[in-house]
């Protein structure tokens, strides 16, 4: 599977528009990943289940992510970046449930929504420590 850009993040004194245009680039990786595991799964009622759970938090990361972007305040963008964190540790969830029943072996998505998690939370404490 494919996942979003290897390139560099953006450094401070660039646009500030392409700022986490990496991150951005690589969330939408996971959705589509995400996407690509959904249309895999069986279609009986517990597979459509799990699909729609996996599609909703799949997807929401990215959008929350973009939403963080465009932030009125740098408390607004620590909430949203929150929120798409939550929304990936749930993409996790379920893509372990997928796995762990024996529907598809999302391990490669699985790794990549840890990392992008890790990147999320760690951007969210920065951002907060500089809050003050």
């Amino acid at each position: 599977m494919r996942f979003g850009g290897n390139e560099r993040e953006s450094r401070a004194d660039e646009d500030p528009m392409r700022r986490g245009e990496n991150i951005a680039a690589r969330l939408a990786g996971l959705s589509a990943a995400v996407l690509d595991v959904v249309k895999k799964l069986p279609k009986d009622i517990a597979e459509r289940h799990v699909a729609g759970q996996l599609t909703r938090a799949g997807t929401a990361g990215g959008a929350n992510y973009e939403e963080a972007r465009s932030a009125e305040s740098r408390a607004d963008f620590i909430h949203k970046l929150g929120i798409a964190a939550k929304e990936v540790r749930e993409t996790i969830y379920w893509l372990s449930v997928v796995r762990a029943s024996g529907m598809f072996d999302a391990s490669p998505v699985i790794a990549e929504a840890d990392e992008l998690l890790s990147i999320l939370v760690a951007s969210r404490k920065t951002a907060h420590c500089n809050l003050r």
